[in-house]
């Protein structure tokens, strides 16, 4: 009975003491549990109750049921919208991550000076979606800007590529390209995983650079594409800050770089049309998550494993 009873105090001392442990867990996750439901999990849920409501953020939210979400089918501004930003998203990012893989390649080759020029490709990818790299943007294809000078020496007569609609929202395209820098650098560490024997057997049997890079290269880096391709394609569908501080916010010229997150915006606190607003931010959700299940469904054909 004595040896049963101390078992049993054992085990009481025991969950005595993951008691503590887990509260002491709970504490350390307490910041970050608030954050999730006051910062991310409310306002989600409100702007969900939101999107079927008619709310200007002065009178209180009057529920209007679909109606919301029925304008978007006659709002042709809105339509222009998906039209820009599903060019936008469609053409910067395969070119975006096309750049980042072959200079990928090229680093991965042994470059003297590695780590410098990595960081300096990296630098794009902090610094292109802040405010001052807009404003330099619009520097450099003003009217006087930097390229436009460039062009004079060699005896062309530049135009202002952001106030022209035909050449305003490839302006932006080329800034998100511009900044490759990240994706580079996780085609860099996928590289330095693949073995090296099979690069030496490959050049026994007589492959070339070209062979080499679609036969072993490619789809050994498919895992990594695929992650790289999940992820910008998310970033681009959310871009805002270029398109509102190289246009002035309005989307001009000519509504040419309206992006969607730029005609929410102003939807919402330009025409404080909150209840609509909502209901695109959540049709935007939508349509990163069908793109997103896309991707994997489509994945299981063209991205390859190890196991």
């Amino acid at each position: 009975m004595s040896a049963l009873g101390e078992l049993g105090s054992l085990r009481g001392k025991k969950s005595a003491g993951q008691k503590k442990d887990n509260l002491a867990g709970y504490l350390f996750l307490a910041p970050w549990l608030l954050g999730l439901f006051l910062i991310t999990i409310g306002p989600m849920l409100a702007s969900l109750y939101l999107s079927f409501t008619d709310y200007n953020l002065i009178q209180a939210p009057k529920w209007i049921g679909l109606e919301n979400f029925t304008r978007m089918l006659s709002d042709q501004r809105l339509h222009n919208s998906l039209k820009v930003t599903f060019t936008y998203v469609f053409v910067s990012v395969p070119l975006q991550l096309m750049i980042a893989l072959l200079l990928a390649v090229v680093l991965d080759r042994g470059v003297r000076g590695m780590a410098f020029y990595r960081s300096i490709f990296y630098l794009p990818s902090l610094l292109g979606s802040s405010v001052a790299i807009a404003i330099l943007w619009r520097q450099v294809f003003g009217t006087t800007g930097l390229l436009n000078q460039l062009l004079d020496l060699f005896g062309i007569h530049g135009k202002g590529w952001i106030s022209d609609p035909s050449t305003a929202l490839g302006t932006l395209v080329v800034l998100n390209v511009w900044t490759f820098g990240s994706p580079m650098v996780i085609f860099l560490a996928g590289l330095r995983q693949i073995p090296s024997m099979y690069y030496e057997a490959a050049a026994v049997d007589g492959a070339g650079t070209l062979r080499r890079f679609f036969s072993i290269t490619l789809p050994l880096l498919t895992p990594i594409v695929f992650f790289n391709l999940v992820l910008q394609i998310i970033h681009a569908f959310q871009s805002f800050t270029q398109a509102f501080v190289v246009s002035g916010g309005s989307g001009g010229p000519s509504d040419s770089t309206m992006f969607f997150t730029l005609y929410l915006y102003d939807r919402g606190f330009g025409n404080f049309d909150m209840g609509y607003a909502s209901a695109m931010a959540w049709f935007l959700l939508v349509i990163i998550g069908v793109f997103t299940a896309a991707n994997f469904f489509a994945s299981k054909y063209w991205v390859f494993y190890d196991d």
